[in-house]
């Protein structure tokens, strides 16, 4: 089982940088694939980053500006967001997908809000 919780939102003025911390109760192991999203009031959720074995992506509307980074040893995935823009507003989720014998199954935290404005 794993409870995630994330933090670092707020509000920021166009062009200002913010990082998100996304804190695991359980381990996370490097087998596990973390990723984030944000979802604006009335939208889908959009994935925004990735990060698994294989290496990290990116939604192309964050590509250059978004960096999305894990230290498995603290259990925390991060996201650094650079150059924010206002269209960057939204709340931002933490997943995780675990794989096990029995299936893949996933967990999200409860969100974090950015607004980016002047």
């Amino acid at each position: 089982q794993v409870q995630l919780v994330e933090s670092g939102g707020g509000l920021v003025q166009p062009g200002g940088s913010l990082r998100l911390s996304c804190a695991a109760s359980g381990r996370i192991f490097s087998t596990d694939a973390m990723a984030w999203y944000r979802q604006a009031p009335g939208k889908q959720r959009e994935l925004v980053a990735t990060n698994t074995l294989d290496g990290s992506s990116y939604a192309d509307s964050v590509k250059g500006r978004f960096t999305i980074s894990r230290d498995n040893a603290k259990n925390t995935v991060y996201l650094q967001m650079n150059n924010l823009k206002p269209e960057d507003t939204d709340v931002y989720f933490c997943n995780a997908q675990r794989t096990t014998a029995a299936g893949t199954r996933g967990y999200w935290g409860p969100g974090t809000q950015v607004t980016v404005s002047s």
